[in-house]
């Protein structure tokens, strides 16, 4: 999965311009799913399952967008004024690269304010190396991703917008895996979440799921003095119990803990105090639905350098895919 991952992530697709991305999974899936279509929002909704359509309708949601940022103002300087697509932390951004959609690249700096205190956005531009506004090679509206290599330490991956991809590879394997199942599996790569798990609620309203189950990553507690939390990388895939956003479903957390102790793998509880997944969304469309999530830990959350361990990627895999073989009881 490796070389997956590392593919996924170093394409550029900030909230709203994911359609290389999405292309990208398409033509990865081909062949391994049995239905695949692209709603009008951008969502990929595929399908597996029972010929005649028996069964529970699962729908799995990974989300295919990164947080990046969007030009405002171009000064006549050449320095491009922006402000984020998502949730862009401004102590992660002074010194940051970016690649603009058409090829672009450029470097965030900041107005001489002082370096004791974080800079507020508003207070920072792009510098694409340009000395005048006419010749800017970016204008008003362009979107640009955080640019950054993929770095494997052999437990440990590390890469900017691994929050979604890396669950984005992990839904990819699972659809792939995903031999026999009585369920109509819904693997649902979606968009627009890091702007208000927008694609996953146009998504769940047509695919209209039994249950609903969200890939993810969560924060961890595991580094020095970080905030309090139960999570730790290498641990294994987290089952959550609570965002900011939505409880899970307290039947959708057993079911998922007994197939873990079943299968033998590790797993850890996830209780997050700040921030909210596509289960959200898939919880309360129409009439509601069981929902919840699998989430993978994660360093350094909405930042050009996010880690993962590659076992608890697998054994995500692992858990969903044993979860999905058996008949479902909630």
């Amino acid at each position: 999965m490796k070389e997956l991952i590392q593919d996924l992530v170093q394409i550029a697709g900030p909230s709203g311009y994911e359609a290389d991305v999405r292309e990208y999974v398409q033509k990865d899936l081909k062949g391994h799913v049995d239905e695949m279509k692209v709603d009008p929002l951008g969502n990929l909704i595929t399908r597996k399952g029972p010929k005649d359509g028996s069964g529970l309708n699962v729908m799995l949601a990974a989300h295919l967008d990164e947080i990046g940022v969007i030009v405002t103002h171009l000064d006549d300087n050449g320095f491009a004024r922006f402000t984020t697509v998502g949730g862009v932390f401004p102590r992660n951004t002074v010194g940051a690269r970016v690649k603009f959609l058409n090829g672009t690249g450029g470097v965030i700096g900041m107005e001489p304010t002082g370096y004791s205190s974080v800079t507020p956005i508003n207070q920072m531009y792009i510098d694409v190396g340009v000395t005048k506004k006419s010749e800017m090679p970016v204008k008003v509206g362009d979107v640009a991703a955080f640019e950054r290599t993929f770095e494997d330490l052999g437990k440990r991956l590390v890469s900017k917008a691994l929050d979604d991809r890396v669950g984005v590879a992990v839904l990819i394997e699972i659809m792939k895996q995903l031999k026999d199942t009585p369920h109509n599996v819904f693997g649902v790569f979606t968009v627009q979440e890091e702007v208000g798990v927008r694609g996953a609620a146009a998504a769940a309203y047509g695919v209209d799921p039994d249950l609903g189950i969200a890939i993810d990553v969560t924060l961890t507690g595991d580094t020095p003095k970080a905030k309090t939390m139960d999570v730790s990388l290498g641990k294994g895939p987290a089952i959550k119990v609570k965002d900011s956003g939505m409880i899970s479903d307290p039947r959708v957390v057993a079911w998922m803990e007994a197939g873990a102790k079943r299968a033998r793998i590790p797993y850890q509880k996830e209780i997050l105090t700040g921030g909210s997944t596509d289960a959200r969304a898939i919880q309360i469309t129409r009439e509601g639905v069981p929902a919840g999530c699998v989430s993978i830990p994660c360093r350094y959350v909405h930042s050009p350098s996010e880690m993962v361990d590659y076992k608890d990627v697998q054994d995500s895999v692992k858990l969903l895919v044993q979860l999905l073989k058996r008949p479902i009881k909630l």
